[in-house]
């Protein structure tokens, strides 16, 4: 921000992160314009509360080469965990998300004008989809770090994204980008334009941006080229049990008592199988692994087209009509390695031929219903031929077919409309908001395992022949799945803001509100994977909706002025009542307080109350199978885990705390700081248990048997799979605190212009209670995105009269895998390094009309750490660059 007659704006991030801070008002100034800043509804003088926010201008996201809201978003210190990403190919579903506070994005509201946005992507969606997001039309971004339901409602616990459109544009803007790797991948070009003009009466923006991204693969990288495994001799070229060629198992059983005195029965094959690849022997990891990175998407492609329209008209001099209309069409895909099937049958020689019959498995010896173990604690076993009527578990990877390709066709809309104006000094408005998001999801190269299944069974297909798997006999057994979900959003509600009367140290302000919301999603499964004739057991149904009624005030009351070590004291307070047609009736509060002692010096507080609704999703999804990793001693290591929603669920309830100082020393022109504590505290925790916490509480013997075993109905089948229900339910807590610091200095030297910044997050603690109590401060995990304890981004630009040139650098802290939590010695990898990214970019103005820009992200070409227990690619996309280097240029034209 730049000196105006409201003074300088204290920032302290790098500028496309930049901490709005207090200044003082020009004493000369008679009347300063008032506005309205993301956390508050009361209009101000100056752009600072008691929360801390951050601006990301419009062009800062241009430098960067940036043509999608989340690769800037994801790049605040204030960001952890999972945030899906064009890097996130399996089960992405082409989604892009921001998490801060890494407590969610679920947690995070996202607002476009200061109103709600609809939850979008693909299904039932219950976040909001940043791709819906005209990047081209973006004026600047606010991002409040704290909790905010008392203003805003549900989702804004960890904190509030407010996009702010270009409303207010004159002229055309016209941009070509375009972006590639070293690699000469992940290629990615957008045109974009934006054209205003304002009348007599209001103004009207219209915008259009084009966006073409590519693939990347992960064949292409030496780091993903290959699924890693450990092993006794190091690390080796691994992959998945389910292999080309089939891998069998024998399924024999015996009655074994349990840890509850019950006659179960139980797996008594002892070891890994055959493989048929190549002939039939017994499976080795090292050897059999298939291979799924060589046909996996690193980087997922996606084609987008975004429309936004503007425009206010005013009906009197006292009163405007505004209207807004954003629509967004996405083509997205991913692509995974071919399908894994399985499935079981009883081994018929009379039909299947005798190569069984002469091959053997370790058979564990029984006794009084008891597993016989040697003086080690070992499974004492016997080499056993196959024998006829055997029960078999076949599964095989159906390379046959060719690899499963994911495709989404969504279409969101969101259309405002209403009025504003003033009466008496006092500022009203009304508006109606309609969204919905409408998806159809495809996936190719799926088999009806059911009708194969059938075959097999009745001899017309032998499994264990591999001349019966060629393509052209497996085609007929190929389909593509289809699915479609939506959801939808129609929101009425109206205001009135202003000043109520004069305390001897100012204005007292209100602001006041009531809303009503009605919300709606749905999501219909393919009609195979309905009936449960796929892969996969059946997968239910979601819809439903619900409505509710809110009603807030805020109040923004001076305290004390021109006093002594107090130039201005004020207290903020809002309450937030609603009432739902899910769950019933609540409300929640907030407390704030700024104290600017000096003009160097203001301090900060807020004590606040947040809560979040559990969404349509939530409460309604269909049931479906999940299957989780898991370790257990003889047990398959994917648990099938039954997943879905509750409509019995209850909102989550957070506790918020904020506080910090606001420094801009005189005696350094240019320079500021920020430095603020967080601290939040979630109770009722919407969740599901830790599938592992599962199988230790309720398989292990020396595991306790408890309410959660009798909920999750907890047991490993004849087969080895280990099952359970997890639901979601409101079973936890979270507790997230850490430390912002922002540091700022602009000046001039050598006749050019310099900025530098500093914008540093610590991370003290983020403990997760479902049933296990879990710090997941510092380790990064399967799934879950990383936790580093220290984040920085570092800024220097340099500008002269017609071009400018920028670096900054991005430090993420080394972490610990969260799977080698217990035993660090028991892993290769139990750690990652710290990382740093070098970005380098620049512009140069031809003329009035003509810039030219480029940049390189990643300079380096630093590549993202493996870790034992990585998520995707042999590390984490959620928290790493997988690309490299990239490079991008780009042409902008105004008039």
């Amino acid at each position: 921000m730049k000196k105006s007659t409201l003074g300088l704006a204290v920032i302290a991030a790098i500028p496309m992160f930049s901490s709005v801070q207090v200044l003082a008002a020009d004493e000369a100034v008679k009347s300063i314009e008032k506005i309205q800043v993301t956390g508050s509804r009361i209009k101000r003088s100056d752009m600072e509360t008691a929360s801390p926010v951050t601006l990301i201008g419009a062009d800062e996201i241009r430098a960067s080469g940036a043509t999608s809201v989340d690769s800037v978003l994801q790049q605040m210190t204030a960001t952890g965990g999972a945030m899906t990403n064009p890097g996130v190919n399996n089960g992405s579903g082409g989604n892009a998300s921001i998490n801060l506070r890494g407590l969610g994005s679920q947690r995070t509201l996202v607002l476009v004008n200061g109103r709600r946005m609809i939850n979008s992507g693909t299904g039932a969606a219950s976040t909001v989809d940043l791709n819906t997001i005209p990047v081209s039309m973006i004026k600047q971004i606010e991002v409040l770090k704290d909790g905010a339901s008392a203003v805003y409602g549900t989702d804004a616990v960890a904190g509030v994204v407010n996009i702010i459109l270009k409303n207010d544009f004159e002229g055309l803007d016209l941009n070509v980008n375009s972006a590639m790797t070293s690699k000469h991948d992940a290629t990615e070009n957008s045109i974009d334009f934006t054209v205003g003009t304002s009348f007599d009466k209001g103004n009207i923006v219209f915008g259009a941006q084009y966006t073409n991204r590519g693939e990347a693969s992960q064949a292409n990288r030496g780091f993903s080229d290959c699924p890693i495994e450990e092993g006794s001799n190091g690390f080796y070229c691994g992959g998945s049990s389910f292999s080309e060629g089939g891998h069998i198992q024998n399924s024999l059983t015996a009655g074994i008592l349990n840890k509850k005195g019950e006659i179960e029965q139980t797996g008594i094959a002892d070891d890994s199988g055959l493989s048929g690849l190549g002939g039939l022997h017994r499976y080795s990891a090292e050897n059999d692994s298939y291979n799924y990175a060589r046909s996996s998407y690193l980087y997922t492609p996606m084609n987008r087209l975004n429309i936004t329209g503007l425009g206010t008209y005013e009906l009197s001099d006292d009163t405007s009509f505004f209207s807004e209309f954003t629509y967004t069409k996405r083509w997205s895909e991913q692509q995974l390695a071919p399908q894994p099937i399985n499935f079981k049958f009883a081994y018929d020689p009379s039909t299947m031929g005798n190569s069984l019959l002469g091959q053997t498995f370790d058979k564990r010896q029984v006794a009084n219903n008891a597993f016989v173990k040697d003086a080690n604690g070992d499974y004492v076993t016997t080499a056993t031929n196959y024998a006829a009527g055997d029960p078999i578990s076949y599964r095989r990877r159906m390379s046959e077919s060719g690899t499963r390709n994911y495709t989404q066709t969504v279409d969101t809309v969101r259309i405002v409309v209403g009025a504003e104006g003033v009466i008496n000094d006092y500022s009203w408005d009304l508006s109606a908001n309609f969204g919905r998001n409408d998806s159809v999801s495809k996936t190719s190269n799926l088999h009806n395992v059911s009708a194969l299944k059938a075959d097999v069974e009745a001899g017309n297909f032998n499994p264990l022949d591999e001349a019966d798997w060629v393509q052209s006999n497996v085609s007929e057994y190929i389909y593509k799945e289809q699915e479609s979900g939506g959801s939808q959003l129609f929101i009425v509600s109206g205001s009135l803001s202003g000043e109520m009367f004069e305390l001897p140290a100012g204005y007292a302000a209100f602001a006041a509100g009531i809303e009503h919301r009605q919300e709606k999603a749905w999501q219909d499964p393919d009609s195979i994977a309905a009936q449960g004739l796929g892969n996969d057991p059946r997968v239910d149904p979601t819809s439903g909706g619900f409505n509710v009624d809110e009603a807030y005030v805020e109040f923004a009351i001076p305290l004390l002025a021109n006093a002594p070590f107090a130039d201005s004291v004020e207290l903020s307070a809002a309450i937030r009542a609603f009432d739902y047609s899910t769950f019933g009736s609540d409300n929640t509060w907030k407390l704030g307080l700024t104290w600017r002692a000096t003009d160097e010096l203001m301090m900060r507080a807020v004590r606040s109350t947040a809560f979040r609704a559990p969404t349509v999703d939530e409460l309604y999804s269909g049931k479906a199978i999940s299957y989780d990793g898991v370790t257990f001693p003889g047990a398959d290591d994917q648990a099938e885990v039954t997943v879905g929603g509750n409509a019995a669920l209850t909102p989550e309830e957070a506790d918020t705390l904020t506080f910090g100082v606001v420094y801009e020393p005189q005696w350094l022109d240019g320079f500021s700081m920020t430095l603020d504590y967080y601290d939040i505290e979630i109770e009722n925790a919407i969740s599901t248990y830790t599938s592992q916490f599962v199988v230790d509480q309720c398989i292990n013997p020396n595991g306790t048997g408890t309410t959660l075993c009798e909920n999750t109905g907890a047991l490993i089948r004849t087969d080895g799979r280990i099952v359970f229900n997890n639901q979601l339910r409101n079973i936890g807590s979270e507790k997230t605190s850490g430390i912002d610091l922002n540091l700022k200095y602009s000046f001039d030297a050598l006749g050019l212009a310099w900025k530098t910044g500093l914008d540093t997050t610590y991370l003290d603690e983020y403990v997760v209670d479902t049933g296990a109590v879990i710090d997941y401060q510092g380790y990064i995990t399967n799934g879950k995105g990383g936790y580093a304890d220290l984040k920085s981004n570092l800024h220097v630009t340099v500008s002269g009269d017609t071009w400018d040139a920028t670096y900054e650098a991005r430090y993420v802290a080394g972490m610990d895998s969260f799977t080698c939590r217990l035993d660090q010695s028991e892993c290769i990898a139990p750690t990652t390094p710290s990382v740093v990214y070098h970005d380098i970019s620049g512009s140069y103005m031809i003329n009035d009309v003509v810039t030219v820009s480029a940049g390189i992200n990643n300079m380096f070409d630093k590549q993202p750490p493996y870790y034992t227990g990585n998520y995707s690619a042999n590390t984490d996309p959620y928290t790493y660059d997988v690309l490299g280097r990239r490079l991008f240029a780009g042409v902008n034209i105004k008039l």
